[in-house]
């Protein structure tokens, strides 16, 4: 008696991965780019991050595009002073003669530069921090641990005056070093409390058996299980940045020289723009930060729905 050709007939024979043959290919791991798709439809999909992508979009076409957008330099003071808005300067101008619409457009760049790398750099150190500090056992992970408290217990904002006032005139590398330094603690404890919890599951344990090391382990079994917290981390972080370098810009210890949104409020502050009649001095600027932080945190909001299918908006319960 002969078997039926369906199981005589090898497993890699070409019937097994024609379609309509009798059998479907085995899926083989989805490509980069159809996890960036889809991860892109998620935070699409929900409505607040929705608003947030739109406006974060319309502020790094702003930023990329300055020159062609703003009608003037974003130094250049031939104008009349303490002007109202008119066509000519559809914000007005300032007591050094600046065109003012030509200022918030040329001060997009540092906000988004500084809150983009300052960013970065805030959850690359929290993410090597607190994924190492998460897995390894025994003295390191303790002096990791008190190096971690004493920067999540110093206040952040004192001790960027502190050391910004110190390195004065650094200019936006400066800015950038000030957040880095005081912005990564709090990603890292986060990291470390997710990576305890994956580090006792069965597939970190046979990664141990099979004589794997504690990188590979780290990096390559327990990183890609926090991609949605990681990139959550990272525009909290970038938040924070641009936040911190406004700050930091109005109370002058940032580069004053420099166009951006919060040396833009120092100006206005310091030619009593309020007092003169000049409200859009400080307005503009204030509302492209709020505007600024505004969408990156509503971006958060899709985010979260990469890890929880349950706060995807229409999801089913």
């Amino acid at each position: 008696m002969t078997l039926p050709a369906k199981l005589t007939e090898p497993t890699g024979s070409p019937s097994a991965s024609v379609p309509g043959a009798g059998a479907t290919a085995p899926a083989g791991p989805a490509s980069p780019l159809r996890v960036l798709a889809r991860v892109a439809s998620t935070i699409w999909s929900n409505k607040k991050a929705r608003i947030g992508v739109v406006l974060l979009s319309i502020f790094i076409l702003m930023a990329i595009f300055a020159p062609l957008i703003a009608p003037y330099g974003a130094s250049e003071n031939g104008f009349g002073r303490n002007q109202g808005p008119s066509s000519a300067h559809w914000f007005g101008t300032t007591a050094a003669g600046e065109d003012v619409f030509s200022q918030v457009v040329f001060g997009a760049r540092i906000s988004v530069l500084v809150g983009f790398i300052a960013g970065f750099l805030s959850t690359l150190i929290a993410v090597v921090v607190g994924l190492s500090w998460g897995y390894i056992r025994g003295p390191l992970a303790d002096v990791i641990n008190f190096i971690v408290n004493l920067v999540l217990v110093i206040p952040g904002l004192p001790l960027m005056i502190v050391i910004a006032a110190y390195l004065q005139n650094g200019g936006m590398t400066m800015i950038i070093f000030v957040v880095v330094l005081t912005g990564w603690a709090y990603g890292a404890r986060v990291l470390r409390s997710q990576t305890q919890s994956i580090r006792g599951r069965d597939f970190i344990t046979a990664a141990q058996f099979s004589g794997d090391g504690a990188a590979r382990i780290v990096f390559r079994e327990i990183l890609p299980n926090m991609t949605s917290l990681i990139t959550g981390s990272f525009f909290g972080a970038a938040t924070s940045a641009i936040l911190a370098e406004s700050g930091l810009s109005f109370l002058g210890i940032g580069d004053t020289t420099t166009v951006s949104w919060g040396s833009m409020l120092f100006w206005a502050s310091n030619s009593n723009a309020l007092l003169t009649g000049q409200w859009v001095l400080l307005f503009a600027p204030g509302l492209c930060i709020a505007l600024l932080a505004t969408s990156l945190t509503l971006i958060n909001f899709g985010v979260d729905g990469l890890s929880n299918p349950r706060l995807r908006e229409g999801s089913g319960r």
